[in-house]
């Protein structure tokens, strides 16, 4: 299977692709927009998954809204002339609800906003250390390399997470 970029967005104005690629001004006008982009998608997630959405529908929406994210930033990319530019930050905004898989076996001896902290603190570091791989992932073509390496960041965090939450337990 070759992944491709999807053309559709070609013919949306740049305006319109910029916008959404860096949620408005959010990547262009913040400092570290990626952490900007990790807070925004821990309040989506707060907001729209957390106790309404189990494990299935985390990931059902997560895969639809990440296509969207690959066309998007994929476009964004290429009308900004660079890869994976800073400023193009839908991609951590998307994949943050990945991050919690399991919620409800994360939660119970550490309160909610620690394990959400946590969650947060851990997909950062996996995003900007990239290890284990992760930074390979970004050789993918188009927007599949600017999302799937934040895919991956957020499924090591979830582990790491969990595995946080375990030791936690152990010692209760």
């Amino acid at each position: 299977m070759r992944l491709e970029q999807p053309i559709w967005p070609r013919f949306l104005p740049s305006q319109t692709v910029l916008n959404i690629a860096t949620l408005g001004p959010v990547g262009r006008k913040l400092p570290a927009p990626g952490t900007w982009g990790s807070v925004a998608g821990l309040l989506y997630y707060t907001v729209f998954f957390l106790d309404r959405v189990g494990l299935v529908g985390t990931l059902l929406v997560t895969a639809a809204v990440g296509y969207l994210a690959v066309a998007f930033c994929g476009e964004a990319e290429f009308r900004l002339g660079r890869k994976d530019p800073g400023e193009v930050i839908l991609d951590e905004f998307v994949v943050m609800p990945l991050c919690f898989l399991g919620w409800p076996a994360q939660v119970g001896p550490m309160p909610r906003w620690a394990v959400l902290l946590a969650g947060f603190a851990l997909f950062r570091l996996f995003d900007i250390l990239k290890p284990f791989g992760i930074s390979k992932l970004q050789d993918l073509p188009g927007g599949w390399g600017v999302v799937i390496d934040d895919v991956a960041a957020a499924l090591a965090a979830c582990g790491a997470l969990h595995l946080v939450v375990w030791i936690w337990r152990m010692k209760m």
